[in-house]
Order: structure tokens, then C-alpha cells, then sequence
């Protein structure tokens, strides 16, 4: 195993110095939760920004869940890998079935970890978009795609570890990528923790709790 960081919150706190020259006064965190929430806490802690989740769901292969076909975001954003659907022999019947359970699932995270607190104002402003990592990049895509609807200025998508060519596979998607290391024999991202233990609902509301405590709601 070739590790890279002890947890999600040193990797946090080193994607974090990789952002500080990208950073304005008008930045704002939008984490990928849950994953990228103890990542994306620690960039908004250094560099002073405003932090929210961006919710998403990845539409899991039946089988292998882990191996995505989709994504689903906050807003109504759909990406779809059709490529992946034919390697897998995935049915249109199939593939519904999952949408549908994973966008119960999304409305209800997004209303358990922001209530009645409204979104972030994005509009005209920088946008960091923090996961823990990507492998295929369908979340990030889905959160991008929801993103662009609320007219940011520049959307910078963050990670601590991706595949090599990362930056290629999003040219034209968003503005800029910023990744610590990007391995050529990538199989998962937790492979690069020493701990990745799974990321609560409980624990995402806490870190939400305490930056939103912390920081007062950026000027409209």
C-alpha cells in the first residue's frame, strides 16, 4: 500500500497550502460529502473561506457499487457513463432503479446536513470543489454540472490524490485542478490513507457546525 496521508484531515491540511496562491476574500469551500467534508473543513480553516456542502450521489454498478456509472447532485445535475453501463451489461431498467434510490438518498442528506440553512451564494465568486479524492471523477462532474447552474466565477476542483491525467480528463470542464499526487497505478483512493474510515452523518454536521459557528456568512 502506498500511503500518502494519515487521514483526511492532514490531507486537508496539506491541499491547503497547494490553494493559498488561488485564494480571494470571496472563496468558498463547497465539500462533497461525505468524504470531502473533514477535507474540505481544514482548506476553509486555513484560508479563512466560507464552507458548505455540495451533496452528491455516485449511481453504483448492482454489484459493485463502488464502480460508478453516474452521478447525481444537488439542484437536479445528472452525468452518466454510458461507456460503463455497456462494459457492465447494465439495463436501462437497472440503472433506473438506482437513480431513484440514490436521489431519496440525496434529498435526504441535504436536508439533514443544512436544514433550513440556505446554500452558499456562489454567484460571481471562486469555487473550491473538495472530495477526499477521485477515481473516476463521476461525482466531481455531477457537482460541477449542478455547479455551473449558480453562475460561479471560476470552479477549482480540489483532491489530494487522483489518477495521472487528471487534469485532461476535466479541460473544459472546470477552471483549474489542483491534486497533490497523482499516481499511475491508481485502484482506489483509500489506498493512499493510513486511515480512511467512513465519514458519518453525524460527523459531517459537526464540521458543518463549527465552521458555520466560526464564520460569519460571506456578504450578498
Amino acid at each position: 500500500m502506498y500511503v500518502l496521508f494519515k487521514d483526511r484531515a492532514e490531507a486537508g491540511h496539506m491541499l491547503a497550502e497547494h490553494l493559498r496562491g488561488g485564494a480571494h476574500a470571496d472563496t468558498v469551500v463547497l465539500a462533497l460529502p461525505r468524504g470531502g467534508v473533514p477535507v474540505g473543513f481544514e482548506i476553509a480553516t486555513a484560508l479563512g473561506a466560507e464552507l458548505d456542502v455540495m451533496p452528491v450521489r455516485k449511481i453504483g454498478v448492482p454489484g459493485h457499487k463502488e464502480l460508478a456509472m453516474g452521478a447525481i447532485a444537488s439542484g437536479g445535475a445528472l452525468y452518466v457513463e454510458r461507456d460503463t453501463m455497456r462494459a457492465m451489461g447494465v439495463s436501462q431498467a437497472q440503472y433506473d432503479a438506482v437513480l431513484a434510490q440514490e436521489r431519496v438518498e440525496l434529498a435526504r442528506r441535504e436536508t439533514l446536513y443544512r436544514g433550513d440553512r440556505p446554500a452558499a451564494q456562489v454567484e460571481s465568486r471562486t469555487v473550491l470543489l473538495v472530495d477526499d479524492g477521485m477515481a473516476t471523477g463521476a461525482s466531481m462532474k455531477a457537482a460541477v454540472l449542478a455547479l455551473r447552474t449558480r453562475r460561479p466565477q471560476r470552479i477549482v476542483a480540489a483532491v489530494p490524490v487522483a489518477p495521472a491525467g487528471v487534469e485532461a480528463d476535466f479541460e473544459g470542464i472546470v477552471d483549474a485542478v489542483v491534486c497533490i499526487a497523482q499516481p499511475s497505478l491508481f485502484f482506489s483512493v483509500g489506498q493512499y490513507y493510513e486511515d480512511f474510515g467512513e465519514t458519518t452523518d453525524a460527523d459531517v454536521r459537526e464540521l458543518l457546525h463549527r465552521a458555520w459557528a466560526r464564520e460569519p456568512r460571506a456578504p450578498h
